[in-house]
């Protein structure tokens, strides 16, 4: 299970410690469900392949399932070419919080048109997910705008927008 929130941002935070950075490519086989694939190469480290499933989120935007399968590069290679397409490019960094929490900040399509760069924190339960202001951390600033149950904020959503040019639907 998949419990996070999510935050436009405008940059890169300041005075948090760095744990990890990760270059990575990601494209979609479908959006829904979300059927995906990632390239993971960490900074100074392995490169790791994985296959995505995800299932449509609740009404606010927090929990869905998500099963993460690591696959081999040759596998992941096969579904790149039946993609067809330029995968999403994202550096992705993370960042320590208080309480154990991790915040992960990343800048999508860095030199694109579509360029844009977003943070997620992940919880353990949906209480704590509702309960975590930014506040807690010092980034109220940073963190302000809180888009997690807003339609059309997933990746897969952006995908549609900028590999498939399908318009994302506007609230009813």
């Amino acid at each position: 299970m998949e419990i996070e929130r999510k935050w436009m941002v405008g940059g890169w935070p300041e005075n948090l410690k760095l744990l990890k950075q990760y270059t990575m490519r990601q494209g979609y086989i479908c959006t829904d469900p979300t059927v995906r694939i990632r390239e993971e190469a960490r900074k100074g480290g392995d490169t790791e392949f994985v296959l995505c499933f995800k299932s449509h989120s609740g009404p606010d935007g927090l929990t869905r399932q998500e099963i993460e399968i690591r696959i081999e590069e040759e596998p992941f290679r096969e579904l790149e070419k039946l993609i067809g397409i330029p995968l999403i490019v994202k550096e992705q960094r993370v960042y320590e919080l208080r309480n154990g929490l991790k915040l992960e900040v990343n800048d999508v399509d860095e030199g694109m048109p579509t360029h844009y760069m977003y943070a997620e924190i992940e919880y353990g339960t949906e209480e704590e997910a509702r309960a975590w202001t930014p506040e807690e951390d010092g980034l109220s600033d940073y963190l302000n705008d809180d888009v997690t149950d807003q339609p059309g904020q997933t990746m897969g959503a952006y995908w549609n927008l900028t590999r498939l040019h399908i318009p994302i639907p506007s609230q009813g």
